[in-house]
């Protein structure tokens, strides 16, 4: 009778395991659906950034570049069309971030440092671990409880000991 109690006990503890597990898995696959969600919806917003920021700046490259080149023209002096070098840069880079394959080349990169360059990627002092965490946490605890030299020198002058 004990046997089949027994048997009968494993039998839900193996059961509930697994149960356990998959729902551990469940919960951690719905995490990664959600940071993945939250990184897409950001990666979207930058965009839109830069498509708003791009028309407001094409618009005063417009005008800058129609204003610097009437004043070359009208003053005779070519010096004034060089502000429009760097702007011209400044636009490109926005229109590329906006609309071009920025993106996809920082992508790549990315991809390519993960590949080729892992030890640019490494923490001071490794991985960050719960036994660390928990050290710093209690060095934390002991230096607060602790009082300081000064304190104990000022407590023995004044004889409250």
């Amino acid at each position: 009778m004990g046997f089949i109690f027994s048997k009968s006990m494993n039998e839900n503890m193996k059961n509930q395991k697994e149960f356990m597990l998959m729902n551990a898995r469940l919960q951690l696959e719905r995490q990664l659906i959600m940071q993945s969600e939250m990184r897409e919806r950001q990666m979207a917003m930058q965009i839109a950034w830069s498509r708003e920021f791009l028309k407001y700046f094409g618009t005063f490259f417009g005008l800058a570049a129609i204003s610097l080149t009437a004043g070359a023209i009208k003053k005779k002096k070519p010096a004034f069309l060089v502000p429009i070098v760097p702007l011209s840069f400044i636009l490109t880079y926005q229109y590329d971030l906006g609309y071009g394959t920025l993106l996809e080349r920082m992508k790549g990169e990315a991809e390519d440092i993960l590949e080729t360059e892992k030890s640019k990627l490494q923490l001071p002092r490794g991985m960050i671990t719960f036994e660390s965490i928990e050290k710093a946490r209690k060095e934390q605890i002991v230096e607060n409880l602790e009082p300081s030299l000064e304190e104990c020198i000022e407590v023995l002058q004044e004889g409250k000991c």
